[in-house]
């Protein structure tokens, strides 16, 4: 069937009301940009309502209601579902219904109306800055080109806050070392330029003329070529060759061992907060599309001064 979703396999034996919802909200996620897997957990989710509401005697999304959503949530947290997954039920339906009413299927989004469970919060893990200093530092700057390339990478990853992602879709052309800039593609697709530091403009300089020369391999053609971080076999890196390479550094410097790259970036924006840079500029250089996705950061600062005045305050 043409522009038949990606998930779930089993759409040919829902209602045609139902399949061709998931047609409609799979077309929505096209036209934003939305990346594969967000497609394919969605649609999953959706896939996964529209059995329910079948069950429930409602043949299509004309028949749901507040309610219908509010029992089908209820039933999710009944079958022992953590509310994380509940939450990404319930913004899979909200994203349904939006593109139902875009559509001019249905009139109103009746998921808008519904709550989720109350997640616990959890506060990112945050390296410390000497302990990042420590980190890097641990990384030698001599002839051996994959220490080379770590070093660029971590250096890009802790003074730039980019998600693995979006580290291993930096191209060559990518890098403006002349303006101290770097363009980086985040999620939906969106590209945002984030400035570049010394360390990490030193770094990958060092790395484009002694490291991926040797990485890079003879007469290499296609997307690889034009990859920055290449792997030893001259391919681009992989989200999980960042992570492991992380992990041996870490190891190296002696930190504790749950330290990842996504600690990194959550450390440059607290550092950020820290030195006293404002949210909204924050916000744009994390490619946040949401300032409250942001404000995360607070907290983390709250609980830093909260731990300081208790063991510092001799009425804490």
């Amino acid at each position: 069937m043409k522009n038949k979703p990606t998930a779930p396999q089993d759409t040919d034996e829902l209602p045609e009301a139902w399949a061709a919802a998931l047609v409609v909200l799979d077309d929505e996620h096209r036209r934003k940009g939305a990346a594969e897997r967000t497609r394919t957990a969605y649609a999953g989710d959706v896939g996964r309502f529209a059995r329910w509401c079948v069950a429930d005697g409602r043949p299509g999304p004309g028949d749901v209601d507040v309610r219908t959503i509010r029992r089908y949530t209820q039933s999710l947290t009944e079958r022992g579902a953590a509310a994380s997954s509940v939450t990404r039920a319930l913004a899979a339906l909200r994203a349904l219904f939006r593109a139902l009413v875009r559509a001019g299927v249905v009139p109103g989004n009746p998921a808008e109306l519904a709550q989720g469970p109350r997640r616990p919060q959890h506060l990112p893990r945050i390296v410390k800055p000497d302990d990042a200093s420590r980190l890097l530092d641990e990384i030698p700057a001599d002839d051996d080109a994959l220490a080379i390339r770590d070093r660029a990478m971590l250096e890009i990853a802790y003074g730039c806050g980019l998600r693995a992602a979006e580290l291993v879709r930096i191209d060559v052309q990518d890098v403006h070392l002349e303006e101290r800039a770097l363009r980086t593609t985040g999620k939906g697709e969106k590209t945002r330029t984030v400035p570049l530091g010394d360390p990490a403009a030193d770094a990958i300089r060092r790395y484009l003329h002694r490291g991926r020369p040797a990485l890079a391999a003879p007469g290499a053609d296609g997307p690889a070529e034009q990859a920055l971080l290449l792997s030893r076999r001259g391919r681009r890196l992989s989200t999980s060759d960042v992570r492991r390479r992380m992990d041996l550094w870490v190891r190296a410097a002696g930190l504790p061992s749950d330290l990842h790259p996504h600690a990194l970036r959550h450390s440059f924006a607290t550092h950020l907060l820290d030195g006293g840079a404002d949210l909204r500029s924050i916000q744009e250089l994390l490619g946040h599309a949401r300032l409250s996705t942001t404000q995360v950061y607070t907290r983390v600062e709250s609980s830093r001064l909260k731990t300081a005045y208790r063991r510092s305050h001799p009425r804490a």
